[in-house]
């Protein structure tokens, strides 16, 4: 069988490589510490690469992995480096890590917040290396009642938001992208109107590079911010212009600022850092040991759903116009697509037809979600290289109808999206929905309801409901040396159960027939996404 072939191009924690080699169906290929002209032969028979800030993703790279290469991955969340049209333009989808690294981006906002508000590696440096004793020189001032504006309240800006709630700040959030109840919901006031923010005794930004964001804080906006302001910067070098905020600094409108990114970088030679009304660090947003273990894992594992054809979680050039849709429909895009993959490796049988439907404002978006479910389901067939441009061609080919239905809101959830695939042997339907906007559930499988993460090596096992089952299975499995990493169990009324068991190995062929074998066993199937 011919494997999967990824390529890291730049080094990662070793936790994602063990990931990478502990897959039987990828064959890993280290090249780090390769020159990176070298690198170029390498990547031409790739299906993916995992990249970082080392690696340029220009015409050079794209030309060389044009034909096979079918994702990138950028271990990180800057794509600055990543040439995103060529890569569309070539097919190649382009993925990032955009939440690896929140934690530590929120945590060292709140650490330049702090270090602003009481001056501390002033008064560190005046004590520790000077030794000087001078309480009276370093009156700082407190968190509790002051404004504070978070501009993107994304996932780092709204972790921002919660703990500066915690200090007791008065928090309003500016962010055209969200719903307001993001906001609202934890407390924070959100506002449309710019000049809310700009009125805040801090304003700390978090948003992405574009060309909307760059500049976005300018000479204008400063004079108009409250004097005695202190900006806080620990997104993207270029957000504030570097001239607009060296002349507030220095004139005292802004009394303090907290800057982590430069324009560019390295900036060991920037005038800022002639300033003594300025705390910096060299860009250390996602410097912590746990950011980078968990960058290396999810990249690893996006490498090789994408590899796989299974998912292209957090893509960045999907066929839809990202700016038109709300935050949280990416999420059920990147799940119906796992769900089309499971469902064809559960239903194995020629497709006659896939139908999504969906419950609640997701339903609005019907389309998209039937392109990436068929993406989904088609990249179980051999030989096809099956993507979101073509998905809906290839059906068509196949004689697969796409069809997609709106049916009336849950009682229960507030958005559900229903798969059913139907083949010329039998129907398979699977509804999920998200918690907390980006944990994604399986809740349905068959009318059997269950909680259950659409990740991982799953054995579905539908049997008659008596005593017993669960050992015999459990048993059986040990005897195997399979061992079961969670169990969820879903009844129907007409006396039946469904165990989805997620396991931490491949089950074999013969695992499978002697599951099946048991006396209370109706089916059992087995998929790996």
């Amino acid at each position: 069988m011919e494997k999967y072939k990824i390529v890291v191009c730049d080094h990662i924690h070793e936790e994602g490589l063990n990931i990478l080699r502990r897959d039987d169906k990828i064959d890993m290929i280290f090249a780090a510490d390769m020159d990176k002209t070298a690198l170029l032969d390498v990547i031409k028979d790739a299906d993916v690469a995992i990249t970082r800030s080392s690696t340029d993703v220009d015409d050079k790279f794209i030309n060389a992995a044009k034909g096979r290469m079918k994702a990138i991955v950028r271990a990180g969340v800057g794509v600055d480096n990543v040439d995103i049209p060529g890569c569309s333009k070539e097919g190649i989808i382009v993925m990032n890590v955009p939440t690896a690294n929140t934690i530590a981006a929120v945590e060292l906002t709140m650490t330049h917040m702090l270090s602003c508000m009481r001056m501390f590696p002033y008064s560190h440096d005046h004590l520790k290396n000077q030794r000087i004793w001078k309480r009276e020189k370093w009156y700082g001032y407190e968190l509790k009642g002051k404004k504070l504006g978070v501009i993107g309240f994304g996932n780092i800006g709204s972790r921002v938001g919660i703990r500066s709630k915690a200090f007791e700040m008065d928090v309003i959030a500016y962010d055209p992208y969200i719903h307001p109840s993001k906001a609202t919901d934890v407390g924070v006031k959100y506002t449309t109107n710019f000049e809310d923010i700009l009125a805040c005794d801090i304003i700390t930004i978090h948003t992405p590079k574009n060309k909307e964001t760059v500049g976005m804080i300018g000479a204008d906006e400063i004079a108009k911010m409250k004097d005695g302001v202190v900006l806080i910067n620990c997104a993207r070098g270029g957000l504030y212009d570097e001239e607009a905020l060296y002349d507030g600094l220095k004139s005292g409108k802004i009394r303090f600022a907290g800057i982590d990114v430069f324009n560019k970088e390295p900036a060991t030679d920037h005038k800022l850092l002639d300033l003594d009304n300025v705390t910096v660090s060299p860009h250390l947003g996602a410097n912590t040991f746990e950011s980078q273990y968990n960058i290396a894992v999810e990249a690893a594992q996006q490498a090789i759903e994408a590899a796989k054809g299974i998912a292209y979680p957090h893509a960045l050039n999907l066929p839809i116009d990202e700016t038109k849709i709300p935050p949280f429909v990416k999420p059920f895009l990147e799940m119906v697509q796992k769900i089309g993959f499971l469902s064809a490796q559960i239903n194995k049988a020629p497709i006659v037809s896939i139908k999504v439907s969906g419950r609640g404002e997701i339903a609005e978006y019907l389309a998209s979600l039937a392109t990436f479910a068929t993406v989904g389901a088609l990249a179980e067939m051999s030989g096809e290289t099956i993507n979101y441009v073509n998905a809906d061609f290839v059906a068509k080919e196949r004689g697969i109808k796409i069809e997609t239905e709106e049916l009336p809101e849950s009682p229960v959830y507030k958005n559900l999206v229903t798969v059913k695939l139907t083949t010329d042997k039998e129907a398979f339907e699977i509804s999920a929905t998200m918690f907390n906007e980006d944990v994604q559930r399986i809740v349905d499988i068959n009318g059997f309801g269950v909680d259950v993460e659409p990740t991982g090596n799953l054995i579905l096992f539908k049997n008659t409901d008596v005593p017993g089952v669960i050992g015999q299975v459990g048993t059986l499995l040990g005897a195997h040396n399979v061992n079961i990493a969670d169990f969820r169990l879903g009844r129907n009324k007409s006396g039946e159960a469904l165990a989805v068991i997620i396991v931490d190995s491949a089950v074999s062929d013969k695992t499978l027939k002697e599951l099946a074998a048991l006396n209370a066993c109706i089916s059992v199937s087995y998929a790996r996404i």
